[in-house]
Formats: C-alpha cells, sequence, structure tokens
C-alpha cells in the first residue's frame, strides 16, 4: 500500500487506525427506506391547510411505496430517492355544515424533479358544491402547504439521515458518527470569523460611489420559527428561489443564491429573531456589501419582518427593493403558504 504523499496519486490512501474505507475511497450506501416511511408520517399526518374561508387537515397516509438510498464515494454523498404518496384528508368551510373528505396522490416524489415540479392530484370521497371549493383550495393552498412539508423531508435525508457516511481522514476531522472533532470545528469557527473582517477591508478598495437604504416591513402568514426557518434552511429556501443554493447557516457562513446573483455572508443569526448579513448582487461594484438585518417579530395572528438594508448603490436602488419583494417575498408566500391565513 502507497504511504501518504507516495506513489501514483490515483491509489493515493489515507491511514486511520482501523483501516476501514480509508479516504472513503470506496462505494458505501445506506438504506433510507424505513427512515423516510417514518419521516412521511411525521410531518404529514396533522398538516393543517387554512384559509380565511376552510380549514383542512391531512388525517392519514394510506400509500407509500418507493425507496430512498444515501451513497457515500469518495467523500461525496448522492442522494437517490423515488416516492409515490398518497394520504387522506378532510375538511369543511368555515361557518360551513358539510364536512368533506378527500385523498391527495403524490406520483413522482424524487431527486429528478424540483419541488415545484412534483405533481400533486387532488381527488374527492365527498360530493356537492362545498366540496369542490375545498378541492379547488386544497389544489392551490393545499399544494403550498404539502410542497413545504416535502422539502423537509428533503432536507433532514440530506441533513439528518446522512450522518455517519462521511468517514475519518488522516487528520481524525471526521468521528465514526459523522461529526465534526471539536478541534475542526474550532478551527473552521475561526476562519469563518475572520471573513466579515476581509470583506470589510475589501470594501475599503472600491471606488466612491452614492449609496442609500432600503426599509420595509413584511407581514407572513407564519410562525417566526417557520419564517427564520425559510431563510436558513437549505431545502426550504430552494424551494421559494426555486434554484440550488449555497447555504452556511452560520456566524461567518457564506450563501449564493438566485445561480449565484445574490451572494454574502451571515453576520449574526438570533433563532426565530433576528438575521444579519453582509448582501450583495454580483453586478454591484467589486468588493461592494451592503448590511441587511432582518428583524423577525410574533404577533398574535401573523409573523412581522422589518428590513433595513444599508449601503445599497443609489444606482440599484429600485432594482434592489423589487428584487426583494419580487423574489424573496411574493416566492416565500407563494411557494411556503405563508400567504394564507395561520389562525
Amino acid at each position: 500500500m502507497a504511504k501518504w504523499g507516495e506513489g501514483d496519486p490515483r491509489w493515493l490512501v489515507e491511514e486511520r487506525p482501523d483501516a476501514k474505507n480509508v479516504n472513503n475511497w470506496h462505494w458505501t450506501e445506506k438504506n433510507a427506506s424505513n427512515w423516510s416511511k417514518e419521516k412521511f408520517v411525521d410531518i404529514l399526518i396533522g398538516t393543517i391547510i387554512e384559509t380565511d374561508f376552510a380549514q383542512c387537515i391531512v388525517t392519514d397516509l394510506t400509500k407509500c411505496d418507493g425507496d430512498a438510498v444515501v451513497n457515500n464515494r469518495k467523500g461525496k454523498l448522492i442522494f437517490f430517492y423515488e416516492w409515490a404518496l398518497e394520504m387522506k384528508w378532510e375538511g369543511a368551510l368555515i361557518n360551513g355544515d358539510t364536512e368533506v373528505k378527500g385523498v391527495i396522490e403524490i406520483p413522482n416524489l424524487s431527486e429528478e424533479h424540483d419541488m415545484k415540479d412534483v405533481d400533486m392530484n387532488v381527488y374527492l370521497e365527498t360530493t356537492g358544491p362545498e366540496a369542490e371549493i375545498l378541492k379547488d383550495m386544497m389544489r392551490a393552498t393545499g399544494g403550498e402547504v404539502i410542497r413545504r412539508q416535502l422539502s423537509l423531508y428533503v432536507n433532514s435525508l440530506k441533513e439528518e439521515f446522512s450522518k455517519g457516511l462521511i468517514l475519518p481522514t488522516r487528520d481524525g476531522a471526521v468521528s465514526e458518527d459523522g461529526a465534526v472533532s471539536e478541534e475542526v470545528k474550532s478551527e473552521k469557527v475561526a476562519q469563518k470569523s475572520n471573513v466579515i473582517d476581509i470583506t470589510a477591508k475589501s470594501c475599503t478598495k472600491k471606488e466612491t460611489f452614492e449609496t442609500s437604504e432600503i426599509q420595509s416591513t413584511e407581514m407572513f402568514k407564519c410562525t417566526a420559527d417557520e419564517f427564520y426557518n425559510a431563510m436558513t434552511e437549505k431545502a426550504l429556501v430552494q424551494a421559494f428561489t426555486q434554484g440550488n443554493c449555497i447555504l452556511e447557516p452560520e456566524e461567518g457562513g457564506r450563501f449564493e443564491l438566485f445561480d449565484g446573483n445574490v451572494q454574502g455572508f451571515f453576520v449574526k443569526l438570533v433563532p426565530c429573531k433576528m438575521i444579519q448579513q453582509k448582501w450583495r448582487f454580483k453586478t454591484w461594484p467589486e468588493g461592494h456589501f451592503s448590511d441587511v438585518k432582518i428583524d423577525i417579530n410574533q404577533k398574535s395572528d401573523c409573523t412581522e419582518v422589518d428590513v433595513l438594508q444599508k449601503g445599497v448603490p443609489k444606482a440599484e436602488l429600485e432594482n434592489t427593493r423589487e428584487g426583494w419583494q419580487r423574489f424573496y417575498w411574493e416566492s416565500m408566500k407563494r411557494t411556503l403558504g405563508f400567504g394564507a391565513i395561520l389562525y
């Protein structure tokens, strides 16, 4: 066996005490099917779909056919999942007399489909005009809510179930359960803590131009916890931005959204309360970041979000303001159901 740093690079391996799958070279696989079925029950049954005129609830998961596996090849995780789901739902119009029952069918939940492309078919077991109204509501608002819950499944599959598949390397960076060692964690935190300082220094090298600020207040029909998760959980961010993203929700962690057009770093995170970012659009002058502060306030019937963005190039002010409104807030309300009535 070649020693570390010697021999043909295609065959170099790292040394570890148990000599088990050194350097994560071999293909390893972990079956996630049983875990997935339990997860679907947990996140789908009891889901409430509510508007200002009706309320429905998912009561049972009657079909859960398919499988899911997570693979590790040379330290890279690859996810495969394909599911056909059916669930029972029931509900009624506010102050209505008829209890309506039906079925939701999801035939194509897989890694090959973006969440917005996952089909959701709604069928009725009850007849009548009230039933038709609820069917339309379940297709629209219900589709958004169910897809949001399915995004939680995908996120959990990637974040929770895959732990332990990335094995230790020579420096012991990863433990047997897939957790990063405290020493390596401390080193990464120290590295990321310098990111903001480096960013600030790079801003001083830019040419002088006028800047302004944006202030806005938005109301979301969700809890503060749900809004915070929508801004910091990768699966949910990808759902409302409708694309892949880079997201490291920790102080100093970076983000890239909308095919890299929006980029920056997290400065401070207070769960369910506040998010601070260094934020820029890639067409802005090189090295220039604005300061974004998002205050999250839980109200009795909604969540109020106050946004303050300082340091926006004046020439980009209106485009930036419109971008927040259209691609963040309106998309979030539409995709995640945060525009529906909460109570």
